[in-house]
């Protein structure tokens, strides 16, 4: 069975028609009576109000049928670049990945992108040029975007008969039969006269990239003697699974023309589960490899998961070996607890349906497992392996939520974990320094949406930007005496601390040591002057921000052996380190952040001058080998990147992805001090 399991991940820019692509499967298999529109939201994968809303996908949806005698399941994928982890988990779970170019269009943004991360491994991709019955649709332009774009073995296998509005059919170059679709469905004719030149070359063409894959064919080829039909279907087959050769197939999702012979396609040439070797897992940091097998030891990874209004929480699921079957328990290796999967799901459509079983190279659901996210390992008890889970962008974007009214607040909290369940790239974090909880993601869009579904879940928040944690530290070192005192009738309270104070190196943090002799404080009332001046630190700023990288010494004292006490202390050093301050004053530190930004390497150089003007200290640039792209490192004041999400999205058309992390602080220039206060 494992070898007619066909799992396929659509990918490609958003508007490629990937969704309506799907519909047209669906129509193709008979699951669907009439394909559903984007347009008017009636799509069996676009379900949520955002999405139809919006008029795209916002998430990874699976449909499943039967074509051919093959499991078919599809696995369509958002196609814009705040949704990148999405398409990255279909990638990581399907033995093959589509890109949908579109016709008119040609290659875009993340288009390139996507190619980008599934050139990273070997495997097996396709092209279907989109789209040909719409005005200026043309496949010679396209076809020359894929190869400029994607590499000289992007080769077409089909040729269109007519683009535009006299689009009917194509002529399969592999067996040189050519269809067309007048009448609604595929008819065989003689391949038309004028593309029998164009024919014979690209079939030509097509034998040669793939009779290099065996030496006997070659040899024989070589001699005059043509492959087969069935041998050169074998040698594609093998070109494609190794990932050496990536066919350029073309069509009309709407129309629908070409997507029967797409999925005729794919089960012949395609790869099954079975066919594409072990699967590499890791048991600590020791790769381990996994055979695809029904009667292996149970091991199953977790792509997505999605919260049902009638089924809860629902895991998608790719089993790596095994079959797994109802009332199963196997262990989560990453919390070692146990779940047990009572209601496994397949697919039917999109539709999920009760199933006994799931063999290895299947992708299903199991719903209501009670400790399991994405990205988890479901395995057999003794076996501690985890699936990699793909590299995901990280979050680059933030914005601060609060409940409305302290009524929400909890409602906001269990919102939030929602979102995070649903989807991981999303993250929330409690800032302790400038006291926000902050929802982050892929970018502007992504975070918008994420504030819809909270809306739609009747939750009520205000939103504001994220602050800046800035800090102080004093300018220079200044001795202090304070006196704290006070009488009020029966005991008083009384303290004199003499403290040094100077100032540390960035990132050293608050040090306090003392040097009193002579008993001039009591020994136990010395931590008392630390504690008092540690916990002024908060807020004891000339501009109000926390001060850091602070040393002080407690040099004397004086103290009452009635009214000193532990408070009086904290008092007298808490007003020491206040004194201090107003008598050096402060310089404010600014946080900086290390950004590594990669971009076509032709916009390189309009990077590099927006990150200037960003105050940025460039630490390295180089290209990024074989892809096109440029690698730029530099640090950058925080405040200076808030919004770079956006701002680099602008700048290079979507192409240009960076991360960030804290690299520590500097101090701010005077000059801007006032924009900050």
């Amino acid at each position: 069975m494992g070898n007619l399991i066909r799992n396929v991940a659509l990918v490609g820019q958003q508007g490629n028609g990937k969704t309506s692509l799907v519909e047209a499967m669906l129509y193709r298999a008979g699951v669907l009576g009439r394909p559903g529109s984007v347009a008017d939201g009636s799509t069996v994968g676009d379900t949520e109000p955002e999405e139809r809303e919006r008029h795209q996908s916002l998430s990874l949806t699976a449909v499943s049928f039967h074509w051919a005698g093959h499991d078919m399941t599809i696995l369509d994928t958002p196609g814009y670049a705040d949704f990148l982890a999405e398409a990255l988990q279909a990638m990581q779970v399907a033995e093959l990945t589509v890109f949908v170019i579109d016709a008119v269009s040609g290659v875009q943004t993340q288009d390139l992108v996507l190619w980008r991360y599934a050139a990273k491994d070997t495997r097996p991709r396709m092209i279907f040029i989109n789209g040909l019955d719409r005005a200026h649709a043309s496949f010679d332009a396209t076809l020359a975007s894929v190869r400029a774009a994607f590499g000289s073995h992007t080769e077409p296998v089909e040729l269109p008969i007519g683009q535009g509005s006299s689009f009917h059919g194509i002529t399969d170059l592999l067996t040189d039969d050519a269809f067309v679709y007048d009448s609604g469905r595929a008819v065989a004719v003689t391949v038309p006269e004028a593309l029998e030149d164009a024919e014979r070359t690209g079939h030509a063409h097509l034998v040669e990239e793939v009779v290099e894959g065996d030496d006997d064919i070659l040899e024989q080829y070589l001699d005059g003697h043509a492959p087969t039909t069935e041998q050169l279907e074998q040698l594609l087959h093998d070109a494609v699974d190794a990932g050496k050769v990536f066919p350029v197939l073309c069509g009309s999702a709407t129309t629908p023309i070409g997507v029967d012979h797409l999925l005729d396609f794919i089960c012949h040439v395609g790869p099954a589960p079975t066919e594409l070797g072990p699967v590499t897992v890791y048991a600590g940091e020791v790769p381990v490899e996994v055979a695809v097998d029904p009667d292996g030891d149970s091991l199953a990874y977790v792509f997505k998961t999605r919260i049902d209004q009638f089924l809860g929480t629902v895991s998608y699921l790719k089993v790596i070996s095994g079959t797994i079957r109802a009332e199963d328990v196997l262990v989560n290796t990453r919390t070692r607890g146990s779940e047990r999967l009572r209601q496994l799901l397949s697919f039917q459509g999109a539709d999920q349906r009760h199933t006994h079983q799931i063999i290895a190279g299947a992708i299903a659901a199991v719903a209501k497992l009670v400790d399991t996210r994405t990205g988890d390992t479901l395995a057999v008890e003794g076996s501690p392996v985890v699936v990699p889970s793909p590299e995901v962008p990280a979050a680059v974007y933030g914005i601060a939520v609060r409940a409305a009214t302290p009524a929400n607040e909890d409602r906001l909290a269990s919102g939030l974990a929602r979102l995070v369940t649903e989807d991981p790239s999303l993250t929330v974090t409690f800032e302790q320094s400038t006291h926000q909880t902050v929802l982050s993601g892929g970018g502007e869009t992504h975070l918008r949406v994420a504030l819809a579904r909270l809306a739609r879940l009747g939750i009520e928040l205000e939103t504001e930007d994220v602050k800046v944690a800035y800090l102080e530290t004093l300018k220079g070192s200044v001795e202090i005496s304070a006196r704290h005192r006070k009488q009020s009738g029966g005991h008083g309270q009384f303290a004199v601390a003499t403290v040094a104070f100077e100032p540390l190196d960035r990132g050293a943090g608050f040090e306090f040591e003392s040097r009193v002799t002579g008993g001039a404080i009591p020994r136990n009332l010395i931590p008392a002057v630390g504690a008092g001046i540690e916990a002024a630190l908060v807020d004891a700023g000339v501009h109000g921000f926390p001060v850091v990288d602070v040393r002080a010494v407690c040099l004397d004292g004086q103290h009452h052996p009635v009214d000193s006490s532990e408070m009086a202390f904290r008092l007298a050093g808490a007003k020491a380190l206040r004194s201090a301050v107003g008598q050096v004053g402060t310089e404010v530190l600014e946080p900086v952040s290390e950004l590594t930004v990669q971009v076509p390497a032709s916009l390189q150089g309009d990077v590099l001058g927006d990150l200037s003007s960003r105050r940025a200290r460039v630490l390295g640039t180089g290209p990024i080998g074989g892809v096109g792209f440029a690698e730029v490192r530099a640090l950058v004041p925080t405040a200076e990147i808030g919004n770079y999400a956006i701002d680099l999205r602008s700048m290079t058309g979507g192409a240009g992805q960076f991360t960030r992390s804290h690299d520590g602080y500097q101090v701010l220039p005077q000059s801007l001090v006032a924009r900050v206060v």
